[in-house]
């Protein structure tokens, strides 16, 4: 084949390029048609199920916000976020009574402080003092008991020493401040309590209605506190009778000292738990002799039915108020009365401050000891399916119907 001239070849690869080009064209112009083919098919199809993609973009939109509306609120509502619903509490371990008591100490600050300033720290500066502790009556005490444990079979060590001079000055401590007990820290109780009470029904605290209640039913609430008494007083007895006849059993027996005082190490940890059950029982019944129509040993009888299954949660409770009080306690015994260091001139701030901390201990006690009654009043009520009202919700009513403000 001859060669083609330079014009032709130029214009056949003319021509070649404009056929691809054409080609191109029409392969782009099919591609288009077909993408546009493929979007009406999805326009109908969105068309058919009634919602564009914009419609379901603010549909999600709105969603979205209507889920941050729910959140927010439920933030809003868990500032205080009490576990209340439908007049029913849940279960709580001691961690979460703890928690719930914080709650409702935030919600209601002023009126606990106002309880605990009015109430509990007059008998918390008498009680941290011994001021109407008589030291010759307790030296007195003391050295008898020591006798006994002497002719028990206990030697004389200097931990029995110790027990024996701590028993009798708890002892006529407490004998000495029975009167502020059986009155202004009795009414401390039964304040903190209707305060509880009033918190899960998201009122705030009337004096009003709560003089109203305290006048009314002060009477059960101090038979309860005297029974609850009575059993400390049966529980401690029990406890010495036990200790020394285990004691003088050994003795007889021939054992060793140091196997006496494992023995009584034994019978005095066996103690602590029925103690420490006798104790919670005696709280929540006089819990219970304020928000219910009950009183005397049917409230502690009624209280050791309600904290069946939850004895551990409430022996918890009592471990933590009772290591707070006993390191306060401490510290005031060997910062206050006791003069190790300096010239004492710290006294005049650090009594004081002791003195607000073992009332805030003992605040927090109280709160713990009602949040742990509605509690358990909750598990049972769950699991009995029965109706019961707080009797301080029936006096709210009449106060209001008598016009009490």
């Amino acid at each position: 084949m001859p060669p083609l001239p330079f014009k032709a070849l130029e214009f056949s690869v003319a021509e070649l390029g404009l056929a691809f080009s054409d080609l191109g064209f029409h392969l782009e112009l099919c591609v288009i048609v077909q993408v546009d083919e493929f979007r009406i098919t999805l326009i109908e199809m969105e068309l058919t199920s009634g919602s564009s993609p914009r419609n379901r973009s603010d549909h999600l939109i709105k969603e979205g916000s209507e889920e941050t509306q729910l959140q927010c609120l439920e933030l809003e509502s868990s500032d205080h976020g009490f576990r209340y619903n439908n007049n029913h509490i849940q279960s709580m371990s001691a961690l979460d009574i703890l928690r719930e008591t914080v709650r409702i100490l935030r919600y209601n600050c002023s009126g606990f402080m106002a309880i605990a300033a009015l109430l509990i720290c007059p008998v918390s500066a008498v009680l941290l003092s011994n001021v109407l502790v008589d030291q010759s009556i307790v030296k007195t005490l003391s050295i008898r008991l020591m006798l006994v444990a002497k002719s028990s079979g206990l030697p004389l060590r200097p931990l029995i020493k110790h027990s024996c001079q701590r028993f009798a000055e708890m002892s006529v401590s407490s004998a000495m401040c029975f009167p502020l007990f059986a009155t202004l820290s009795l009414l401390s109780k039964a304040a903190v309590v209707y305060s509880v009470d009033c918190t899960y029904s998201r009122k705030m605290f009337d004096l009003s209605k709560f003089c109203v209640i305290i006048a009314k039913f002060w009477r059960r609430i101090l038979s309860t506190y005297m029974w609850a008494c009575a059993v400390i007083v049966g529980c401690i007895t029990l406890f010495f009778v036990l200790l020394v006849a285990v004691c003088s059993a050994f003795a007889v027996t021939g054992f060793s000292a140091d196997l006496i005082v494992y023995a009584a190490m034994i019978v005095g940890l066996a103690f602590s738990v029925i103690f420490a059950n006798a104790i919670i029982i005696c709280n929540i019944g006089i819990v219970i002799s304020v928000l219910e129509d009950v009183s005397g040993p049917q409230a502690l009888l009624r209280s050791s039915i309600l904290i069946r299954g939850q004895t551990q949660v409430g022996l918890l409770i009592y471990l933590g108020s009772t290591i707070g009080m006993a390191f306060v306690e401490g510290l005031f015994e060997h910062r206050v009365k006791t003069l190790s260091y300096g010239d004492g001139s710290s006294r005049m701030w650090e009594g004081p401050l002791l003195v607000i901390m073992y009332s805030f201990v003992v605040l927090i006690d109280s709160m713990m000891s009602a949040v742990f009654y509605f509690s358990c009043r909750s598990i049972c009520m769950e699991a009995s399916n029965g109706e019961g009202n707080s009797i301080l919700e029936t006096m709210a009513f009449s106060a209001e119907s008598m016009g009490i403000q």
